[in-house]
């Protein structure tokens, strides 16, 4: 076995703990109300944290625009305008195509 798999075992593993945990602690109790709108929050938020961190991050760790910046740039944009999901998803992908072929 490959160091990939067993690093994929181990996170798939570590993914499972983590999203037992949760109901685990809350053992079948009803969670407070304002505890709901909170939680709703925490997928986009952790979304958009993960999109940035990949579009603007370099190797060393360092601040990095490229292709990738715009075609977020663009599809926040679109997002922003209301623009159906798979429009969002075409311009961005345009975008940084188009820009990286430029460059």
């Amino acid at each position: 076995m490959t160091d990939a798999w067993i690093v994929i075992g181990v996170l798939a593993v570590t993914t499972f703990a983590i999203k037992a945990a949760g109901p685990l602690a809350v053992g079948g109790r009803e969670l407070p109300a304002w505890a709901m709108p909170v939680l709703g929050l925490v997928a986009p938020a952790l979304l958009a944290a993960l999109t940035l961190v990949e579009a603007f991050s370099a190797e060393e760790g360092s601040f990095h625009v490229d292709a990738r910046t715009a075609g977020v740039a663009v599809a926040a944009v679109a997002a922003a305008r209301r623009a159906p999901l798979v429009l969002t998803l075409a311009l961005a992908a345009g975008t940084a195509a188009a820009l990286r072929a430029l460059a």
